[in-house]
């Protein structure tokens, strides 16, 4: 079995299939079951959002003590990595804490993400693809196909409007949650590009 066949089995079946059952029970309307999922996943992942937030606190506690080291070794930098990992080992914080919980969310949000794109299927050649996604449930068939207008918006589609809402509040997020440091360039260093990932993911949706 390869990865995209274990991908498929553990992430992308059951979330089509959940979206698919919940579009059925909330008066087939797609749109109400995005928003339903979404919330439950937010809620699964609870334990994680909380964990990456008292790591992302710890680690701006440690921000006097790490800005004190930068200048005390600011010409050894080899000096500075070995007091660093010395400081988050005697306080017990991880800098890998903050960027880990995000790691492993990031799988299950692109599950969803994806999973909204196949089931939409709106073409037969796509409602073909979906099949093999499917459970043998009755109420899988019979909700099919899905209507993909919710409000104003076509879901088939996308709208760039509401792509680039959603995509900024992710990145205030995750703004909010990593912990500031005093040194620009470090913070550069161990986290690359970290606050871009998920609206760059949820722009695609416009």
């Amino acid at each position: 079995m390869g990865i995209g066949d274990i991908w498929n089995l553990i992430a992308m079946q059951p979330m089509i299939n959940v979206l698919i059952v919940l579009t059925n029970y909330l008066f087939n309307n797609f749109g109400l079951a995005i928003i339903v999922l979404t919330i439950i996943v937010n809620v699964v992942l609870l334990p994680l959002t909380l964990k990456q937030t008292r790591a992302s606190k710890a680690m701006q506690e440690l921000q006097p003590k790490i800005a004190e080291l930068q200048k005390k070794y600011a010409k050894d930098k080899q000096k500075l990595a070995q007091e660093q990992m010395r400081l988050y080992k005697e306080s017990g914080v991880s800098p890998a804490g903050c960027l880990l919980p995000l790691v492993i969310q990031m799988p299950i949000w692109l599950a969803l993400f994806w999973s909204v794109m196949r089931v939409l299927a709106v073409i037969p050649e796509n409602l073909l693809g979906l099949s093999q996604y499917l459970y043998s449930w009755p109420i899988v068939y019979s909700t099919l196909p899905l209507n993909n207008e919710f409000l104003w918006l076509n879901l088939a589609t996308g709208d760039m409007v509401l792509a680039l809402l959603v995509g900024g509040t992710m990145w205030l997020q995750q703004k909010m949650v990593m912990a500031p440091t005093v040194d620009p360039s470090h913070r550069a260093q161990s986290l690359p590009g970290l606050p871009y990932i998920f609206p760059v993911d949820w722009l695609c949706i416009g």
